[in-house]
């Protein structure tokens, strides 16, 4: 009886023993399997509102570039201003010499005075041909060889002051004056050069740089676009469009915003694109002709997409993301980006819609498609990394 009662109480340990056993293994197991998921930080797609620029390289331009070219033809003899100094509309820019012009409205004038004398000497014998023939003392027909003598006289007299006006006109563009405000360019000749008015090459350049045309280009699906949310109306397009800002060559933003006033009608069949003009305010000078700069166009979406770059990556020209299921298991899907970005993040066309989960950190690396992932947090993450920083 003692013993089968001692065969009881083994037998009971024996039991809560494997009974132990089992529990620890399962649990070891249970931990193995979890200690084998990797952890990965992931988000979940929510609409954003994305604010781009659209770079356009652009062509800068003043107001109004005047070519400035002599109407005659002589030796400059001085320069009355130089190379990028701002001058006002009329301000003497070269003197051409004068000499010649001068002598020639001498002249002129001289030409003009004989012209008045032999008028006033036909008026005097055609009065006198008219009273002697009033009392029949000479013929009708003399009388009226009087009269034309005396309009022949008055032609040329009219021929000389005429030849007068030109030759005084000629003398006062021998002083090359600025047709308008502005700055002045390159100053190719100097004092001593013969210049004339078929010269190839301009006197200098004035430029009006009051406010600056900037030109640059759209492609045909930008202008499209434009013009389809006008109803194609060109105009109503331009007063849709907002500010647009100058990048100059230094990396820097202009300070004052510009307006869109043109869009070309005609698309360039080699380029497949149209010219665009906007206007720039230039009241301190900074901006010259002559240069180049990125126009930004700002483009607005409140109900946009918008991912960190480091959650994608790129397989021939082709951009993927991580997307992870309710199951945690990691599918890689490809989508489709705007071609404007600001250097951070994607702005996504197409591929993945509100609500969906993607990985965002170890993407190329270590995250495969087809695994099993625990997500967790970019917060929790980083407090990780944190951890295990202070560790070390």
């Amino acid at each position: 009886m003692k013993m089968q009662k001692s065969m009881i109480i083994l037998s009971q340990r024996l039991f809560i023993i494997a009974l132990g056993i089992t529990f620890f293994a399962c649990s070891n197991q249970q931990q193995g399997r979890q200690a084998g998921v990797p952890e990965y930080a992931v988000i979940t797609v929510e609409p954003s509102v994305s604010k781009l620029n659209s770079a356009y390289p652009a062509r800068i331009k003043g107001r109004q570039d005047v070519e400035i070219r002599p109407n005659v033809s002589g030796f400059i003899t001085k320069l009355c201003v130089d190379e990028g100094a701002a001058v006002k509309k009329g301000e003497t820019l070269f003197i051409i010499d004068p000499v010649q012009y001068e002598e020639a409205v001498n002249v002129a004038r001289a030409a003009v005075n004989v012209a008045k004398a032999n008028v006033a000497t036909a008026e005097l014998t055609a009065e006198n041909k008219e009273k002697l023939a009033e009392k029949n003392i000479i013929s009708q027909y003399e009388l009226q060889m009087a009269k034309n003598t005396l309009a022949t006289q008055r032609a040329a007299l009219a021929q000389a002051e005429a030849q007068l006006v030109n030759a005084e006109k000629n003398l006062s563009y021998t002083n090359v004056t600025s047709p308008s405000n502005g700055v002045v360019g390159k100053i190719p000749f100097r004092v001593g050069s013969l210049v004339s008015p078929s010269s190839a090459t301009p006197l200098t350049t004035v430029s009006d740089n009051s406010e600056m045309y900037i030109y640059f280009s759209m492609n045909e699906k930008d202008i499209l676009k434009l013009t389809r949310e006008s109803n194609g109306a060109t105009q109503g397009a331009l007063n849709q469009m907002p500010a647009v800002q100058l990048q100059l060559v230094d990396g820097t933003i202009y300070d004052a915003k510009g307006k869109i006033e043109t869009l070309s009608g005609v698309i360039d069949q080699t380029t497949g694109a149209a010219s665009v003009r906007a206007t720039f305010p230039n009241p301190n000078g900074i901006l010259r002709s002559g240069g180049s700069g990125v126009i930004l166009l700002p483009q607005e979406d409140d109900n946009a997409i918008v991912i960190p770059q480091k959650a994608t990556m790129e397989i021939q020209d082709k951009k993927f993301v991580f997307v992870v299921n309710d199951s945690s298991v990691v599918k890689t899907t490809e989508i489709k980006i705007l071609p404007v970005n600001d250097g951070k993040n994607y702005v996504v066309a197409s591929g993945l819609k509100i609500g969906d989960r993607i990985v965002v950190e170890g993407v190329g690396t270590t995250v495969r498609d087809g695994i099993t992932i625990k997500p967790i947090t970019p917060a929790e993450s980083a407090a990780k990394r944190q951890q295990a920083t202070a560790r070390h």
